[in-house]
């Protein structure tokens, strides 16, 4: 993000600049895909007047993949990354590779604390600088994230987004005020389900009443958002993706 603080001038964003390449570990949706690309020019001028900005996290915002963080902290990376690839061939919804993942890991409420002190958020460089920049422009900025609200509220404190604007994934926990050991992830949650991203910006602009939405990330779920989202950035500084590469407007 080493150029985007000055979007006012003829800098761009990314979707290729990273020396990583994936053609795409994200769980592949049915969401439809607007065929219809921007132009850089255009997307500049949604961007200048937009009601909101929406941040994936994973890879965009931090430079981690938190479930992987979390999966390589209590021993189950290897088994998540094999659960994942099953899941990438289509043959379960992203709900249903969501539970199987949280069911091999089995995060208590204290692992997630630990995971947290010892591996601390990355920020990606010069991200707080563009969420300053776009808070001090009256845009508001949400994080919109198939990852989990446990481990992005660190991460929205260190750019100043309030918790209200994190939508993500909820994990449930048994015990004394819920503190206990892993129960459930929340299904009521927009993105634990395929589409859900694309559900978020439809909430934000039908009942919150935002204006125009851009989303920026890395992944093909966060490019299927558009529309309802008035433009889509792809974001390739940490993993470059092909699919996201060739169908971002920018």
């Amino acid at each position: 993000f080493s150029n985007i603080p000055h979007i006012n001038t003829t800098s761009t964003f990314s979707s290729s600049s990273s020396p990583s390449s994936s053609s795409s570990p994200s769980i592949s949706t049915s969401s439809s895909i607007s065929s219809q690309k921007l132009s850089v020019e255009e997307v500049k001028s949604i961007l200048r007047r937009a009601g909101a900005v929406c941040f994936d996290v994973d890879s965009t915002v931090s430079m981690d993949e938190g479930i992987d963080v979390l999966a390589e902290f209590t021993g189950s990376g290897q088994q998540v990354a094999e659960m994942t690839k099953r899941a990438m061939g289509g043959k379960m919804s992203f709900e249903e590779a969501l539970n199987s993942r949280l069911n091999i890991i089995q995060p208590s409420y204290s692992t997630i604390e630990a995971c947290l002190a010892a591996h601390p958020p990355r920020l990606t460089p010069h991200i707080s600088e563009l969420i300053d920049k776009l808070h001090n422009r009256g845009i508001l900025v949400y994080l919109v994230s198939g990852g989990f609200h446990q481990m992005i509220r660190p991460i929205a404190d260190s750019v100043g987004v309030p918790f209200h604007r994190i939508y993500a994934n909820n994990i449930l926990f048994d015990g004394p005020q819920g503190r206990g050991e892993y129960l459930c992830f929340d299904s009521q949650q927009y993105t634990c389900r395929d589409g859900g991203k694309a559900r978020v910006i439809e909430h934000l602009k039908k009942e919150l009443g935002v204006g125009s939405v851009v989303m920026i990330g890395d992944g093909v779920t966060d490019m299927q958002a558009r529309p309802p989202a008035d433009a889509f950035i792809g974001y390739g500084g940490i993993v470059s993706r092909e699919p996201v590469e060739q169908g971002s407007d920018w």
